[in-house]
């Protein structure tokens, strides 16, 4: 069952709005809600301390405390300021020196009606935060006034009201444009039994209305010039308007009817407002089934109108978010490229075009350094997730028995330090796109829970029993060769088959020829302008030697390179000079280079050394790196982060 507050006005602050819903649900319980009504407004306004509350009618010349609701014995009609009471009908709202607020109601009665509150002197000065509180409140007394006055159609009332609220519902939850408007003018032909309904939006800048639907027109919208025909006096005087066969013909626009080949023989049309009070078109209903329109059909058509703003107002903010979302990701996506001419990356990037329009799994492939994150970022934002969340998971930095917490969460109380429970990277992602960076090092514990959660996309968090339905695109990557480790048995076969649906390799940097060059411009020009200097230029002797360079460290260490040389070279001019301090320690004996250091550094460097040899004879495999060196992976991570290296976060 939807929410009352859907029903109930826009305008309204919250708490207004939920005072509303629990008296009418009161009310269609069959409780007498007029008792309450009272304590519920003081609550309502306690912050403002009220003293007197009390609605007061006018019939005829007098003015009396209304006798259906439960007056405050404190209120006297005599205490309130003359002008108050006078002066109250001519505006929504009044606050007067003395403390007394007078709101007008609206009934539908011929007994005007007032909402009388006495407040102390001291929050006369809040009138912006009561105006609105006293308001939506007199608004809700007249709504209330209004059914207790008519016993015999308050079924009939909440039945419209419940129908009302679930159409309002339903049009809020729509994103489709088209199907939204359809919606609207449907649910008008039922709830006012005509033949057809239509919802004219301004588009002021070609003084043109334009509706939708319309049946038998290209394209499915009717254009019509702003002042013609009844929409149009509507629009420009902002009054609801009801026509049939009796009343004059020209008021009738038939231009339409021609273009529709339809027959209007009666119509009403209320105007459609925004919810600062501009008008954004009309709405309009023709060809009453069963006799002519009335004024209980204008005003259902007018309370219709009010959610139909409402929901055409979020549509085109939500398209007009979606395009700046759109905009943002593509903006995000030109700066997360892979760049280069080689033959490689040329068909490597043709091929992440088509995957990425796909949700199809992906494997990511290649060295440290290659910027297979890079290239994971550039499918999702690229492809048509890219309004939902990119989320990166480095699977070898997380130990085995924190793994499944990560993934999937936890509840609290599921384990020790579970003081509070906590959505898992499935969860936060969903709907957009998980990164599974070096997945070669998951455990297979965790192997066999992934492939579980990925194959029937339920997770469940730890600890926990209910099961979460999850969307989520996933993309893994690794620098190990998979297949190797599925024959070793250590990697299981059917996660492998799992995440290969599509296979993307980069290529080491050392292969990809002047591709070294394009991203060392690209880099500079980067630095450059985070550093607000001019881009530097690479003589030809830097150039060659940046491509006689092995580069083990791929682009990361081409990054890391150009970054030192933006901030240390003082020229204009890059010379092969200034990269000499990247050139490999190879050349050298380990005691050469040592020699001059201190012993500080001289023990840094030995353990940096020993560190990536024994990662590189591990063949990346950190948990076997970590076993070589006698420390467990967690230590290992930490003694890198301590030293600098890069630990594996492609």
């Amino acid at each position: 069952m939807p929410s009352k507050t859907d029903y109930l006005s826009s305008h309204w602050p919250p708490v207004v709005r939920e005072l509303g819903c629990e008296l009418l649900r009161q009310l269609a319980a069959g409780e007498p809600f007029q008792p309450t009504f009272y304590p519920a407004i003081s609550g309502v306004l306690a912050d403002f301390r009220p003293g007197a509350i009390a609605i007061v009618r006018q019939r005829g010349k007098d003015w009396s405390p209304e006798p259906t609701f439960n007056v405050d014995s404190d209120f006297r009609l005599a205490a309130v300021p003359e002008v108050v009471i006078s002066a109250a009908l001519d505006a929504p709202f009044l606050l007067h020196d003395s403390g007394w607020v007078a709101a007008a109601i609206d009934s539908n009665d011929t007994a005007p009606g007032l909402l009388v509150v006495q407040v102390p002197r001291s929050a006369v000065k809040q009138a912006d935060a009561l105006r609105p509180l006293l308001i939506g409140l007199a608004q809700l007394a007249g709504l209330l006034i209004q059914i207790a006055g008519n016993e015999t159609a308050r079924d009939a009332e909440i039945q419209r009201l419940t129908t009302m609220l679930e159409i309002a519902a339903t049009w809020q939850q729509q994103r489709d444009w088209a199907e939204l408007l359809e919606s609207m003018a449907e649910a008008a032909t039922q709830l006012l039994d005509a033949q057809r309904a239509s919802i004219f939006l301004w588009d002021r800048r070609r003084s043109l209305l334009v509706g939708r639907p319309a049946m038998g027109v290209e394209g499915g919208q009717l254009e019509v010039d702003d002042s013609a025909g009844i929409v149009g006096a509507v629009l420009s005087s902002g009054i609801a308007k009801r026509w049939d066969g009796s009343d004059s013909e020209s008021e009738v626009n038939r231009k339409p009817d021609a273009q529709l080949q339809f027959q209007t023989t009666s119509l009403v049309a209320v105007p459609l407002n925004n919810r600062n009070g501009k008008r954004m078109g009309v709405f309009e209903v023709l060809n009453k089934r069963d006799g002519r329109f009335t004024e209980q059909d204008e005003h259902v058509l007018q309370e219709l109108a009010v959610h139909a703003a409402a929901a055409i107002e979020n549509s085109q903010e939500r398209e007009r978010l979606a395009q700046n979302c759109d905009q943002l990701a593509l903006a995000a996506a030109e700066n997360v490229q892979v760049i280069g001419e080689s033959a490689a990356v040329v068909a490597l990037r043709k091929t992440t075009d088509r995957v990425a329009k796909t949700d199809l799994s992906v494997l990511i492939l290649g060295e440290n350094g290659t910027g297979k994150e890079v290239l994971a970022r550039s499918i999702h934002l690229t492809g048509p997730r890219r309004r939902e969340p990119f989320i990166a998971v480095n699977c070898a930095a997380i130990v085995e028995t924190l793994l499944e917490s990560e993934l999937f969460g936890h509840e609290k109380g599921a384990f020790t330090d579970a003081h509070e429970a906590r959505a898992g990277k499935f969860e936060i992602a969903n709907g957009g796109t998980l990164f599974l960076d070096e997945i070669g090092d998951m455990s297979l514990g965790g192997q066999a829970k992934l492939l579980r959660a990925l194959e029937e996309k339920v997770i469940v968090r730890v600890g926990g029993f209910t099961s979460i339905n999850t969307d989520v695109r996933v993309l893994a990557a690794t620098n190990q060769p998979l297949a190797e480790l599925v024959r070793q048995k250590r990697f299981r076969e059917d996660l492998y088959f799992r995440l290969n649906v599509v296979t993307l390799k980069l290529p080491a940097l050392r292969e990809r020829g002047d591709d070294i060059l394009l991203l060392a411009q690209h880099f500079l020009e980067d630095f450059a302008h985070k550093q607000g200097h001019r881009v530097p230029t690479l003589s030809s002797a830097a150039q060659q030697a940046l491509k006689s360079h092995p580069w083990p460290g791929n682009i990361r260490e081409l990054r890391n390179l150009i970054e030192r040389v933006s901030y240390l070279c003082s020229s204009d001019i890059i010379q092969a000079s200034d990269l000499t301090f990247s050139a490999s320690p190879s050349d050298q004996s380990d005691s050469q280079r040592l020699a001059h250091k201190s012993l500080n550094e001289a023990t840094r460097q030995f353990q940096i050394q020993h560190i990536q040899s024994a990662i590189q004879r591990a063949g990346h495999n950190m948990t076997e790196a970590a076993a070589m060196l006698g420390v467990h992976r967690s230590n290992l991570y930490r003694k890198m982060k301590q030293l600098d290296l890069e630990t594996m976060d492609d």
